[in-house]
């Protein structure tokens, strides 16, 4: 076979034709060894040949999925009673978490209104500490007064009258508020309520009772706002004991009934 020169358009045409070195030859050449060598498929729709490519048939090259079985693929289901018994236990925890939940608001809201009671009560702790100081003065005045020179001197009597009014007024307006005073004696020593300040023996008093009051105390509610300064009787008569609920029998009925016992029936 002869070489030519390079033809773009005969390079093309024998691409077409499968014509091997097709940069080397002629379009003559290409022409002559097309039409001796038959076209193939792809060639023809390439160079704009008549009838349509037949589909590849996919259905008979197809080849079938590979089968999967069915444990290796899928997950593991938990059994159905297992699930049940762990849905059981989580119902239970919660309701339990519930139960406590509502118990503790309960404890926080019984706890809110007692601190909201007390502080009603118990607000003006303070304010009526530092007034009772007052009703200590106005007694210790009272007290200054001698009382027979109250009876000699009318203008004395009439001051001294005064001055208890002041008092029973003071003590008036702090009961309204729950301060109440505390004086003691003769009654037994209470420790909660009175503070011992000396003990004094006393033959004719039984022994813990408070014998004198140096300086009164006060209650505010149910607390101890000051308790009291007193002196303790020591060594005296042993506290009686409570008289018994049952009455002894009298002497004519302990006299007539030996001799009841005694008569026999009469004819």
């Amino acid at each position: 076979m002869r070489r030519g020169r390079y033809d773009p358009a005969g390079a093309a045409r024998c691409r077409v034709a499968d014509v091997p070195l097709a940069p080397y030859v002629t379009i003559r050449t290409c022409d002559r060894i097309a039409k001796q060598r038959p076209m193939s498929s792809e060639n023809k729709t390439e160079a704009g040949g008549a009838g349509p490519v037949p589909a590849p048939d996919t259905a008979s090259n197809a080849q079938p999925a590979p089968s999967v079985p069915a444990g290796e693929g899928a997950q593991p289901q938990p059994p159905v009673n297992d699930e049940v018994a762990r849905l059981k236990a989580e119902a239970a925890d919660l309701k339990d978490r519930l139960l406590r939940a509502h118990a503790e608001m309960d404890n926080v809201r019984k706890r809110l209104e007692k601190e909201k009671a007390d502080l009603a009560k118990f607000a003006i702790t303070k304010f009526a500490r530092d007034v009772v100081g007052i009703g200590d003065n106005v007694q210790r005045a009272i007290d200054a007064v001698p009382a027979k020179s109250a009876e000699q001197d009318p203008s004395l009597k009439s001051f001294l009258e005064g001055v208890s009014m002041i008092e029973r007024e003071f003590l008036n307006v702090l009961e309204k508020h729950g301060v109440k005073r505390l004086d003691p004696k003769g009654e037994q020593f209470n420790p909660h309520l009175h503070q011992a300040v000396m003990e004094m023996p006393v033959a004719d008093v039984p022994s813990g009772t408070v014998t004198q009051v140096f300086q009164a105390g006060y209650t505010i509610e149910d607390r101890v706002l000051r308790p009291a300064m007193v002196v303790v009787a020591k060594g005296g008569l042993k506290p009686q004991p409570p008289p018994s609920t049952t009455e002894p029998a009298s002497d004519s009925d302990a006299a007539a009934s030996p001799s009841a016992e005694g008569k026999g029936p009469q004819t």
